[in-house]
């Protein structure tokens, strides 16, 4: 006969600081405060119960912002998460910061593929064994490749770069702790849903993973992905949802006898509300609305980012704001750092900071014709066009380009009216992120490119130029089409005005 023993493991990913509910309709839906009445309430119904968060707990938020992750890792600390494991956002305030954060933090952060990269000593415990109603029950954290780009500004950290690396490193952990006899193994990763198809695909099964809990591509799955007999799963972005596994865990075998899993919602009608949250939020809300309800400007009607793979209104209006301010021929803005699908009509500093929170320095950089469009067909691969989680730019005024996905070639490039010519320089602003990661980014070197022109920064923040610009009401009005106008594979075309 099985020895049989249930497990109830609810989990979170791609949070980022969603700590107020909002109101749909007749219901509230989502926020920390209701996301801990649903975790309390399950708690106290099921015996045997685990609630881990797969990265990206921060940005996103004012109150995350305005207090640097400190109040994000109160509201966590109370939220009572039993494993965490790193995303990439987590490195946004610096290395060093995440690293006492990490003290401030009552609750295990795991992560096993970032090291110092003179010893590789790890910088945060690989893997928790985390002990409830008898069984013991392993949490691995992996996290995603662009850790490794944001830690460039740091030489000394460095993180495995590969799929395989990760996997070798899962199974060097699963062996060493196997022996104590783990019942069930989780992999908290923060790769994205299609990485994360891959990495089970190249798991041992004699490892033992059990479930794969994923992060970073902000996934919203109705049921399970199974690959090499391990569940793939995500509950989406924010606090709207949360997964809920059910699970019988076969203890003599130490794998699945069954499981349930599903997404549930966070609303007023499941989920009870967390008054001591609810106080703490309001505390940190209190702090920030004064000085972020300050109007900046107001535009001609509200402006739009409906995705970070076109051209966009908001995407014209701050690249141009850039070009003009520091004096480039061209900005590239990028898609990603512009966190909000609108902004506007009343545009105040709070609705700002929450639409675009990451704040660089600006760099100009001398690329030649040939240059610039080999980093645009950089950008348009057809695993961008896909929907895949990688880099993509807005161009700023004077730019046009058209491209043909089928053939993989321009079908115009002009500059101010002019197709561009091979040998021509330009000056092209970029921010701080994407300097650094020319080559990522762009499949540019830096010592190629600074055999035009050494680079140089032309501006300490990047937020605060857009700011004191709207503020000046230089800018009010973008249009979001024509610069950037892409024939798709299926015969679709965006960035023209219909």
């Amino acid at each position: 006969m099985k020895n049989l023993k249930k497990l109830t493991l609810l989990h979170s990913n791609d949070m980022h600081g969603d700590f107020a509910a909002e109101q749909i309709d007749k219901n509230l839906v989502g926020g920390v405060s209701m996301l801990s009445g649903f975790i309390n309430k399950v708690r106290s119904e099921e015996e045997n119960v685990l609630y881990a968060i797969a990265g990206d707990m921060f940005r996103g938020s004012i109150i995350d912002t305005e207090f640097w992750g400190i109040s994000t890792i109160q509201i966590m600390n109370m939220l009572g998460p039993d494993v965490v494991t790193l995303g990439n956002h987590e490195i946004d305030y610096g290395l060093t910061h995440l690293l006492f954060l990490e003290k401030c933090a009552e609750f295990p952060i795991v992560n096993a593929n970032m090291h110092v990269t003179t010893n590789h000593k790890r910088l945060f415990e690989p893997c928790r064994v985390i002990e409830v109603g008898g069984m013991k029950v392993l949490f691995i954290g992996i996290i995603t490749e662009i850790a490794l780009a944001a830690c460039k500004k740091d030489n000394l950290i460095g993180t495995f770069v590969s799929l395989d690396e990760a996997v070798d490193e899962i199974g060097r952990i699963c062996d060493t702790y196997n022996a104590i006899d783990i019942d069930f193994t989780v992999l908290l990763t923060h790769i994205g849903f299609e990485e994360d198809k891959k990495l089970a695909e190249k798991l041992d099964p004699a490892w033992g993973i059990d479930v794969i809990i994923g992060g970073h591509s902000h996934t919203f799955l109705e049921k399970p992905e199974v690959v090499n007999g391990i569940p793939i799963v995500q509950a989406g972005t924010g606090t709207d949802q949360i997964g809920r596994f059910d699970i019988m865990i076969d203890t003599d075998n130490n794998c699945i006898d069954s499981y349930t899993w599903k997404p549930v919602p966070i609303n007023s009608e499941n989920c009870p509300k967390d008054p001591d949250i609810e106080r703490v939020i309001d505390a940190y809300q209190s702090q920030t609305d004064a000085k972020y309800g300050q109007i900046l400007t107001k535009f001609v009607r509200k402006l739009t980012h409906p995705s970070r793979f076109q051209e966009t209104e908001l995407g014209d209006l701050f690249a141009d704001i850039m070009k003009e301010a520091i004096g480039t021929d061209i900005f590239l803005m990028a898609s990603g750092s512009i966190r909000g699908e609108s902004l506007g009509p009343i545009v105040t500093k709070g609705d700002f900071n929450i639409c675009f929170p990451y704040d660089d320095t600006v760099h100009v950089v001398w690329w030649t014709g040939a240059q610039l469009k080999h980093a645009l067909m950089r950008m348009l691969r057809d695993e961008a066009l896909a929907g895949a989680h990688t880099e993509f730019y807005q161009l700023s005024e004077g730019l046009e380009v058209e491209y043909d996905q089928k053939t993989h070639s321009f079908l115009k490039f002009d500059f101010e009216g002019e197709p561009v010519a091979d040998d021509r320089i330009f000056t092209v602003g970029l921010q701080d992120y994407h300097f650094k990661n020319l080559e990522d980014s762009f499949d540019l070197k830096l010592e190629d490119v600074e055999k035009n022109h050494k680079a140089r920064i032309a501006a300490s923040s990047c937020v605060q130029v857009i700011e004191e610009m709207l503020i000046n009401e230089s800018h009010q009005n973008a249009k979001g089409t024509g610069r950037l106008i892409i024939h798709k594979e299926d015969g679709t075309v965006t960035g023209v005005a219909f």
